[in-house]
């Protein structure tokens, strides 16, 4: 059978984010190593990338047009599938910022941001997208 292209990629987005949400996890309950928050960290990205594309084809499915993560965002946020379009911004701009640079006290600041506001939100849009599969 057939399955939608959002929900495909809903399926993909669903592995990530499960993985992504056992390291938040673990995070709150000790001190992890410098490789442990790197992973972590790495996990964010991908489990990010994801969810903003996962987004993008659930809004074409339902007659919307986003070609960007940014389009996809404001688009999203416009539709009340994203409730704090704002984060989602900051997410999309330090996900950039990981990506293509690593220092230590960036690391840190990034890790402050996944554990407290970003693990939320993509925890929000997880349970809304899971909602429509």
């Amino acid at each position: 059978m057939f399955k939608e292209r959002w929900k495909q990629r809903f399926e993909n987005f669903e592995k990530a984010f499960l993985l992504f949400k056992e390291s938040i996890d673990e995070y709150s309950k000790r001190d992890f190593s410098k490789l442990e928050k790197e992973g972590l960290i790495q996990r964010f990205e991908y489990t990010f990338e994801l969810a903003w594309k996962t987004v993008k084809d659930y809004l074409e499915y339902n007659g919307i047009k986003a070609n960007s993560p940014r389009e996809a965002i404001k688009e999203a946020f416009a539709n009340d599938i994203l409730q704090d379009g704002q984060v989602w911004i900051d997410m999309l701009e330090d996900r950039n910022l990981m990506a293509h640079t690593y220092d230590e006290q960036r690391a840190n600041y990034a890790l402050d941001r996944i554990t407290t506001k970003y693990a939320m939100q993509i925890n929000e849009l997880y349970n809304y997208l899971k909602d429509k599969v």
